[in-house]
């Protein structure tokens, strides 16, 4: 594996939310963090179907353009009675002319599960990849996961996306009522970052 050597590096996210987590998560390393939206890229098209070339498209971009490591991560949710949908389209299901609007797909999976008359537990996980870009175009690749279930009514105002809906395996509270730094130590991103930590020395 190689190591990062650095003490600073290029987020690739224009996700605010995504970037306090990787930052935070950085922070005991002795890593500082700027961003895409910082370094005023653009998003590249996500034309992979999984979540690995979706991150590796992100970070190469990143990497490339600026001449600086750049970690990008990918991550969704797949609920198993949707067959593993929406997947690497989570983001895409809440897609609007206005933006996001993460209520409204909730709802329509929530609807969509109804249709199908998915039996309970409606087993899910969400689901994060890493990919560290170096611009000589090495990368490093670093996956976790959080198995859980969809609940409904949507619970709790912390978190983002599908978080509401997501009762993590284990506990009784969605990851929308959890205080965000709990979640951040047992979420997916995190069990991917566990992984990730080799690299910068951890």
């Amino acid at each position: 594996m190689r190591r990062f050597a650095g003490d600073r590096l290029l987020v690739a996210t224009h996700n605010r939310g995504k970037l306090e987590e990787i930052a935070a998560l950085l922070s005991p390393y002795g890593v500082s963090t700027i961003s895409a939206t910082e370094m005023n890229l653009p998003e590249p098209k996500e034309t992979e179907a999984t979540f690995l070339g979706n991150a590796r498209i992100k970070a190469h971009a990143a990497a490339r353009a600026t001449g600086l490591p750049a970690l990008a991560d990918d991550s969704g949710i797949e609920i198993d009675a949707l067959n593993g949908a929406p997947g690497v389209y989570t983001a895409d299901w809440a897609t609007t002319s206005q933006g996001r609007d993460f209520v409204m797909a909730m709802e329509n999976t929530w609807a969509r599960l109804e249709k199908v008359n998915a039996p309970e537990p409606r087993t899910a996980r969400f689901c994060c990849t890493f990919v560290l870009a170096w611009p000589d175009g090495h990368d490093e690749v670093f996956e976790g996961q959080m198995p859980g279930r969809i609940v409904w009514p949507m619970r709790g105002e912390q978190g983002h996306g599908y978080d509401p809906i997501f009762q993590p395996e284990g506990y009784e509270i969605t990851f929308g009522e959890m205080d965000r730094w709990e979640k951040n130590k047992i979420s997916h991103r995190a069990r991917a970052f566990e992984k990730l930590v080799h690299a910068f020395g951890g």
